[in-house]
This record gives structure tokens, C-alpha cells and sequence, in this order.
């Protein structure tokens, strides 16, 4: 079996390249590859998981950010290629998700890649974004992330540590305001919706409307926790996409 070449995008914390389906899971707004760490070595080695790790984070903090979705989503498609060949699934939170769902898009009509399916969590449809002011201060964006309560309060209390945090979060933040796909845009893999019914961002029938951008249909998993639910139930999240990726193929 090949092993995967070294890609800057890509992260596999634990290689299984044996699996029989490759998981490629996309960060949220302001996040990093090593979110999905713990989702990795929970489904490993049935399954090979790669996090994208975006640029302007981590080990990639050097890079300019990616300022819009579609770019974003072109430079994540195009770095798939130093995967093995072999049928990929999706996973994306929040920001993550629009991603997951754009990336599929160009390997459907593009490169022809299969993609048996694409799990959108924490997110609204695609057509129910572009609603936002177009800019946000500083300070607005500290309460949405206070809010959404996926940052340590430490970190947002504290202006060095924010000030490594914030710039990520507020170029993502600004390109998902001025993202909008209508219901016409779609893709044919299945799409998993994967929902907290207490997201403060998010309701549960703007998360159901994914299935209007999908003639593949697919199953709605509701949770509670807020924006931030895998963190509060990560065995049945687990136990979710496992059932999910064994029942496909």
C-alpha cells in the first residue's frame, strides 16, 4: 500500500492506510488539524482520518490566511491528491461543514474522486448563510467565541494568548459571512446532519436544510451540548460516524 505523501494540508495522526474508507475531517472557524486528534485515534484503525489543517494556524502560522470559502475550498481539493486512492468520507464542523460540502462539490464534478458521504455538524445550510453584517470588531468577535464556547475563557481573558487565537477566527468568521450557495447548488453523496438542538448558531431546521442541497438524501442526528457538542458527547458522535461509514460502500 502507498503511503500518503507528505502534504502541508493534510494530518494523519494515526495511519491506517489499509481502511477501506479515508475520513477527511475539516476544522471549524479559527481551528486547527489537532481538533480531530481524539475523532482520529477513537476510529483508527478501522478507519484513516486526516484533519486539514488550514494555513495561518499551527504549524502553518507563517502562511497568509485563505480569505473565502471558494478559495479555501480549491486549495483543499487540490491537495487531496496526495491521498491514496480510495473512497473518501467527510466530516466538517461548523465552518467545516460549508467546506466538507464545497470540496465535495469539485471532486464530483472535477476530479471525479468518490465521495460516500459528507457529515455537516454544527452548521446551517449552505442557502441559510449570507444573512451577517459584513464586519464584525474585534470585540463583537470575542463575544461570538465566548458564545459559541468552544475557546478556553483563559484564552479570552488573557491578550497574548487572544491575540494568537483571534486573527484565524476572524478571517474564517468574515469569509463564512459572505458565504451563500442557493438551494440549486448541490451535490449527490449523502448528507449526515449532525445538530445540537441548544446551538446557539445553529437551529435544527436550518441544519435539516442540507438535505435540500444533497439528491442523496441522508440521516439527521440531533445532540445536545451547544455549538460545541462533540466535546460533550464524544462516544455517540463516534458511534455515529462509525455506524454512518460501515453501512456505506
Amino acid at each position: 500500500m502507498t503511503q500518503p505523501q507528505r502534504s502541508r494540508w493534510m494530518r494523519n495522526f494515526h495511519p491506517s492506510p489499509t481502511a477501506r474508507i479515508r475520513l477527511v475531517c475539516f476544522p471549524h472557524a479559527g481551528g486547527s488539524a489537532s481538533y480531530y486528534f481524539p475523532l482520529s485515534s477513537a476510529l483508527t484503525p478501522e478507519f484513516d482520518v486526516f484533519g486539514v489543517q488550514y494555513p495561518g494556524r499551527q504549524d502553518r502560522y507563517s502562511e497568509p490566511f485563505v480569505e473565502t470559502i471558494d478559495e479555501l475550498a480549491d486549495q483543499a481539493h487540490a491537495a487531496l491528491s496526495a491521498l491514496p486512492d480510495a473512497p473518501l468520507a467527510f466530516f466538517g464542523h461548523s465552518m467545516g461543514a460549508v467546506l466538507a460540502f464545497e470540496v465535495a462539490r469539485r471532486c464530483e464534478t472535477l476530479s471525479g474522486r468518490q465521495v460516500v458521504t459528507v457529515f455537516a455538524s454544527g452548521s446551517r445550510a449552505p442557502s441559510r448563510y449570507g444573512d451577517e453584517r459584513n464586519a464584525k470588531s474585534d470585540t463583537d468577535l470575542v463575544g461570538v467565541m465566548r458564545e459559541l464556547g468552544g475557546t478556553d475563557p483563559r484564552v479570552l481573558e488573557n491578550p497574548e494568548l487572544l491575540a494568537t487565537f483571534l486573527p484565524a477566527f476572524r478571517n474564517d468568521y468574515r469569509a463564512l459571512q459572505a458565504y451563500h450557495r442557493g438551494t440549486d447548488i448541490g451535490i449527490s453523496a449523502p448528507i449526515v446532519v449532525m445538530t445540537a438542538t441548544d446551538d446557539p448558531k445553529t437551529s435544527e431546521t436550518d441544519a435539516r436544510a442540507w438535505h435540500e442541497h444533497t439528491s442523496g438524501g441522508g440521516e439527521v442526528h440531533t445532540f445536545t451540548g451547544g455549538h460545541f457538542y462533540l466535546e460533550k458527547q464524544p462516544q455517540r458522535v463516534i458511534e455515529v460516524v462509525s455506524a454512518t461509514l460501515r453501512s456505506v460502500g
